[in-house]
């Protein structure tokens, strides 16, 4: 499947649905297959299936963007490493590191992208002083963090471990500590290094520096495997901009074997064209069924947003929690995974992290950096315990 073009804004598209009911779109798909207009849905059927494919394609549709800028796109001024190598970051994250929402500024981080097709990938790493906090979070395409690496998860003592495809049927070699599956052919691994403070950071990259990836193949020292067919990835725009939004879904799903939960959803996404074997092409859509798409796809992200907002708990202004989880822990709920991916994607389990949110100061004003300073006031120790 091969897309290409550039994406309209979000703004855009929505200002032209709602005024003419048409979105102009120029991005192509590979070889045509139209569906017939009686196969169609309708355009209350069309809403419906736009809503909840928005909702269930969102985090999905973000992480690939996130992966195009870096890994992809080496002018896209986020771009790490290409697939399979890792990229240390020895440094903060600030405001001009924009692809992943609310980043960590106290653990430098490393990114690994993993093509997972041909053969699986060797993550190594080092003792790490058991006073330091590291981890290594593996995310795939469906934003699951599918397993943990790490002081808190493994220990603080070297080791290799395995990441796999979801269809990925081998042995285990000897050395490898575990085994993690992904269940899509790309996927995430984001390294956290503790920063105790400013004069730490000689010492954080010397425990990234110990940091190694390596294909199976090189780990057993044994010839590679033949190589995976090359992917000609669709530009995307930062932005997720709703004109082609299921263009991209599209593309990404064939990277992504249905799970059982997801029969239903994928089944209506088939209706529209959507999926693996599928081709949807927004601009063959009646007019009728852009206006329903359009609605559809606000309604998803009105409902998204207001998902976000509620998650967790309440306390003094907060709301403290945190979404994000493996497979089961969502268990098909897509509006709790897209809202996890909305908050902060690539958010830790709850095991690992909490999450408190706000967006008002204590006199319940929004916040804006670019009007005011804002001081955080932390209790003291004993109080919070």
């Amino acid at each position: 499947m091969n897309i290409t073009g550039q994406m309209l804004t979000k703004r855009g598209f929505l200002r032209s649905v709602a005024a003419t009911g048409v979105a102009a779109t120029a991005l192509q798909l590979g070889p045509a297959r139209a569906q017939t207009s009686a196969s169609r849905p309708g355009f209350f059927g069309a809403k419906d299936i736009a809503e909840a494919g928005f909702i269930y394609g969102l985090p999905i549709v973000m992480n690939y963007a996130v992966m195009y800028e870096y890994a992809v796109d080496r002018n896209s001024g986020q771009f790490k490493a290409p697939f399979n190598q890792l990229k240390n970051e020895p440094n903060v994250f600030t405001y001009k590191d924009t692809a992943i929402v609310t980043p960590n500024s106290d653990t430098p981080y490393s990114f690994v992208w993993m093509d997972l097709r041909a053969e699986p990938i060797v993550l190594s790493v080092p003792a790490v002083d058991p006073k330091r906090y590291y981890s290594v979070m593996l995310c795939d395409g469906n934003t699951y963090n599918y397993g943990y690496i790490g002081s808190r998860a493994t220990g603080s003592e070297a080791g290799d471990y395995m990441v796999v495809g979801p269809d990925w049927k081998g042995a285990t070699p000897p050395g490898i500590k575990k085994v993690f599956r992904s269940s899509t052919q790309f996927s995430l691994a984001g390294y956290r290094t503790q920063l105790f403070n400013s004069d730490d950071l000689d010492n954080v990259k010397k425990v990234q520096d110990g940091y190694k990836v390596q294909t199976l193949s090189a780990y057993l020292h044994q010839p590679a495997p033949a190589a995976a067919p090359t992917v000609n990835f669709p530009k995307i725009d930062k932005e997720l901009a709703k004109t082609n939004f299921f263009e991209y879904l599209d593309f990404a799903l064939q990277f992504a074997p249905a799970e059982a939960n997801e029969t239903e959803i994928r089944a209506q996404l088939a209706r529209i064209g959507v999926g693996p074997s599928k081709t949807f092409d927004f601009k063959d859509l009646s007019l009728e069924n852009k206006q329903a798409f359009g609605l559809g796809m606000k309604e998803g992200e009105r409902k998204v947003d207001e998902a976000v907002a509620n998650a967790g708990k309440s306390i003094n202004g907060w709301r403290v929690g945190s979404l994000p989880g493996d497979s089961a822990h969502y268990n098909g709920d897509w509006l709790k995974r897209a809202a996890a991916a909305k908050a902060g994607i690539y958010g830790n389990d709850a095991a690992e992290a909490m999450y408190p949110i706000t967006r008002v100061d204590g006199d319940g004003q929004t916040l804006d950096g670019s009007q005011h300073i804002y001081m955080l006031t932390f209790p003291p120790a004993s109080s919070r315990r």
